[in-house]
Order: structure tokens, then sequence, then C-alpha cells
């Protein structure tokens, strides 16, 4: 068990910063520049761990420690989600609720952490980072309740390996309506455009980015590392929903899984390059639009299930 743990966290340690090198990469391409190398989210968190931090005089041991508490929540999420012939080491009843709440801890240690400062531009951005994550959690509940009624079971990893091959002869829509609501808080929860600008540095407009602006060194470092984290286990969980491969060889499973990593990341730089970022008041109707896709496939598993 230690090793099938330890063998997951590696995984994910290591090739999540790709994800968000293929999507620069992806990005660059479409707007005609040769771009950054696909391995520069790697030069950049190894730069940040070289450099030492600069504490204000105004922040306690919670502004110290929210980076750390962050990754590490995020990283132990991954291990209850399968990649590819990779099943989830340590599933149990019920983790769907740590699973979501992993993610609420981060997230609250990040906010108390942008409160710590004293500063309104990160007081301003975590109270909007607090008001978005409470549309967010209650879309993403929504679709674990869809996952749930298909595979009769409340464990995360067998709500996407069970009965979703055969369900999507008879709740394929639903099973789509579920995807499409889970994408769209994909992007609000790993602050990609149209939520937010991972790049922007214009504070008005900042949701997550405000947040951490005080941040430096290697405490910055476990921030980015922790949203590259964030981005591959979540992404990973889109992977299982919308690709049935759990019924195919180990190999094959492996293949099919990877390539729909590469294909999510290249995704998102074409979303990022064909859309502009939202406005924040249009933030909010851009996830009560994911909660109404996730509610009618609800509707459709609860009717047809009748």
């Amino acid at each position: 068990m230690g090793i099938r743990i330890l063998l997951h966290i590696m995984v994910v340690v290591i090739l999540s910063p790709l994800l968000l090198g293929i999507t620069g990469k992806t990005k660059a391409f479409l707007v005609g520049r040769w771009g950054p190398p696909l391995l520069q989210p790697y030069y950049d968190i190894g730069k940040l761990f070289r450099k030492g931090n600069v504490y204000s005089t105004t922040t306690t041991w919670i502004f110290q420690a929210a980076p750390v508490v962050s990754m590490a929540a995020v990283l132990v999420s991954a291990i209850f989600v399968p990649f590819g012939s990779l099943k989830a080491p340590l599933p149990f009843f019920g983790d769907i609720i740590l699973f979501a709440y992993l993610y609420g801890l981060a997230r609250f240690f990040m906010i108390i952490a942008a409160l710590d400062t004293g500063s309104s531009f990160e007081g301003m951005g975590a109270s909007r980072e607090a008001a978005f994550s409470c549309l967010a959690e209650v879309v993403l509940f929504l679709d674990f309740i869809i996952l749930a009624l298909l595979s009769k079971s409340l464990v995360l990893s067998e709500m996407v390996e069970g009965n979703i091959l055969s369900s999507w002869q008879l709740f394929g829509p639903a099973i789509l309506l579920a995807g499409v609501s889970y994408f769209l808080v994909l992007l609000a929860e790993n602050a990609r455009i149209p939520v937010d600008d991972p790049a922007t540095h214009l504070e008005l407009t900042m949701v997550h980015e405000v947040m951490v602006l005080d941040h430096s060194g290697w405490d910055l470092a476990y921030i980015l590392y922790g949203s590259a984290i964030k981005l591959f286990v979540l992404g990973a969980l889109f992977v299982n929903i919308l690709v049935p491969f759990h019924g195919l060889p180990p190999v094959m499973q492996t293949i099919v899984f990877w390539a729909g990593m590469i294909v999510l990341a290249v995704g998102l730089g074409i979303v990022e390059s064909c859309m502009a970022r939202l406005r924040l008041n249009q933030v909010p109707q851009l996830l009560i639009g994911a909660f109404v896709f996730a509610l009618v496939g609800l509707l459709v598993v609860l009717i047809k299930g009748v």
C-alpha cells in the first residue's frame, strides 16, 4: 500500500507542471509565437526554490504555513483518483467528501493568509475567491451525485470506474452534462480564463493571483507547484469521467488516459486563446450555468432511473 501511494504521488509531482507547459505552448502556437519551452514551469518553480523569502512585519505564522498546507492538501487528494492503469491507492467509503474538502482546506488557508497581510487588495481577492468557490462547490457535489447514482457507490474511484462504461448507452446525455459542468468548475477552481487570468497583474481584476502578491521565494514555489498539482488531479478526474477506458487492457488504459490528459491541456490552451476573461459580475453567471447543466443531468438520471 505504501509503495502504491508513493508511486501515485511521484507521478503527480513529476508530471503535473508538464500540463501547464503544454497549455502554454498551445497558447503560443495559436497566436503565432514560438513560446516558452515545455519545461518552463519546471524552470520557474526550480528558480523560486533557490530564492529566499521576504515576510512583512504584519504577517504571522499563518502566512508562512498556508503555502505548505495548500500544496500538501492537493497532493493528498491525488491518492483518491486513478491515473489510467494506476488505481487509486487509498479508496474508502465516502472519500468524495474528503476529496472535495481537501481543496476547501487549501482554499481556507490561502484566504486567511491573504487576510493576514492586512492588504486591502489581497482581502478583496480573498472575498472573491470565497464567493466563487461557494458556487463551484455546489456544482461539484451535484456532479458527484450524478456519478454516485450511476455507479451506486460513494467511493470516488469506483464512481468513475464502475458502471460508467455501461451507463453511456442509457445516460450518455447526463454524463455529458456532468462533464460540461465539471469542466467549468475546473476552470474556476484553477483560476483559468475565462474566470481568471493567471498571467494578469491588474489587482482590480484579479481573483486568485491577487491573494499571492506578497508571497516570494519557496513559498511562491509551493503555491505554483500546488496549482499545477491541482490542475493535474482535477484534470485526471475529468478524463476519467468523460473517457470510459477502464474496461480496456492495462496498457491501453495508460495510453488512453495520458492521451486524454494531453488533449485536456491542449483544450485549455485553445479555450484561453479563443476567449477573453469575463467581467467579475459575469463569473457567477458562468457558475450558475454550470449548476443548471449539472441539475439537468441529475434530473435526467433520476427520471430515466425510475
